[in-house]
């Protein structure tokens, strides 16, 4: 699968034009979806310039590598103002969708089991974090839940 990633507020907390640290499992999951399960990533940011080199070597340092940049193929020529047209991805990945950016694990159990059929968002959530070791803050939003 072909998925367009953005970058400010979906793989680093927003705060452009600096970069914000990583969000927890960003980067991890990104590399196991290009690696593991073989999906092609392309970063999509309204970054620019400078501020979008920056952003390629923060991933890339990370061990994470796009196949392309702001466009579909490395080799594709870029519109006169540096802009490319839209890309062509089966997902799109950013933290401006309905309702903001779940969970790294929830979005990689979704392109996981893409097609798989879930009765709700609800019961990814609870399988993905059933599948996770509980710590210590989880713990406690729970223990606060149950003595609402």
């Amino acid at each position: 699968m072909i998925i367009a990633v953005d970058f400010d507020g979906t793989i680093v907390e927003h705060q452009y034009p600096a970069i914000g640290p990583e969000i927890p499992f960003a980067i991890e999951t990104l590399k196991r979806l290009q690696k593991e399960d073989r999906h092609q990533l392309i970063l999509w940011s309204v970054r620019e310039g400078t501020l979008l080199d920056e952003a390629v070597e923060f991933c890339r340092k990370r061990g994470l590598e796009f196949y392309a940049v702001n466009k579909n193929f490395p080799e594709e020529e870029m519109k006169s103002d540096g802009r490319c047209h839209k890309v062509n991805a089966e997902l799109f990945i950013d933290d401006r969708n309905l309702g903001g950016i779940p969970d790294w694990g929830v979005i990689y159990k979704l392109i996981k089991h893409h097609g798989e059929t879930f009765s709700s968002l609800d019961e990814i959530i609870s399988s993905v974090h059933a599948n996770r070791k509980k710590n210590f803050f989880i713990r406690l939003g729970e223990s606060l839940q149950k003595g609402k």
